[in-house]
């Protein structure tokens, strides 16, 4: 009888207080699992995702996938808080030093 060697199973998806502000990512990576859901949905293939993400492996990538669709409501709400935060600090603080060289740039706009 043969003894088989099984890998231990690993964490894929880890939420760190101060990483990434404590949302779930990539174990040891400062990837989102909101990076590789929105990849994902904007058509992405999980190879495609993993020439994009070279560090990671196919299986980060299906444990990333699989804890976005268990937990989607409270990701898709934490992202939209996101989004909400980042448009407030836009509109108080007005555009950032590139924005503004990009517009002197691009010179006047038209009607």
């Amino acid at each position: 009888m043969s003894i088989v060697s099984v890998a231990q199973p690993r964490q894929h998806v880890l939420s760190t207080p101060g990483v990434c502000g404590g949302k779930p990512c990539i174990a040891g990576t400062r990837i989102r699992v909101w990076d590789i859901a929105s990849l994902a949905q904007s058509g992405h293939s999980p190879d495609e995702i993993l020439a994009d993400l070279p560090s990671l492996t196919l299986a980060d990538v299906h444990a990333a996938l699989a804890y976005y669709y268990d937990n989607r409501d409270e990701i898709e709400r934490t992202a939209a808080e996101d989004e909400r935060f980042a448009q407030d600090l836009r509109r108080k603080l007005g555009p950032g030093p590139l924005e503004q060289k990009l517009a002197e740039e691009a010179g006047p706009a038209k009607p």
